[in-house]
């Protein structure tokens, strides 16, 4: 039963294989696209203490960049506007810059649990 639940929910969410995934993951992009964000831009910070602690490790210009995108989608978003063609055709949302850091992140955090060590990090929200 779980075997066959499993097989339904990796084809339920898999885009290759399930239109429905496949629209929802093109309007997200051109919704992403419109605005010059990319996927990883939505993860807050606030929210995950793993990705805070993902986004403190990567490189400088990494951070900056995003956000940079962030304050240009707000921007873009208070004024009700949308990227110009010409900068929209030059977006990537799902060029990814955080899942592999944010991957290492959680995996220590799993070992570090196994292991029996205290948190490197107070897990709580604000």
């Amino acid at each position: 039963m779980s075997s066959m639940l499993s097989a339904f929910s990796q084809w339920f969410v898999n885009p290759r294989r399930n239109p429905l995934a496949r629209l929802h993951k093109y309007t997200v992009a051109s919704r992403l696209t419109k605005f010059g964000l990319r996927y990883d831009d939505l993860y807050d910070p606030y929210f995950e203490l793993d990705i805070k602690e993902a986004l403190g490790r990567l490189p400088r210009e990494v951070v900056d960049a995003r956000h940079q995108r962030l304050k240009r989608a707000m921007d873009l978003s208070m004024k009700h506007q949308y990227l110009p063609d010409d900068l929209q055709a030059l977006q990537t949302p799902f060029r990814s810059y955080l899942t592999d850091m944010l991957a290492l992140v959680k995996k220590e955090a799993a070992e570090r649990e196994a292991l029996g060590a205290l948190p490197l990090y107070e897990r709580t929200l604000p």
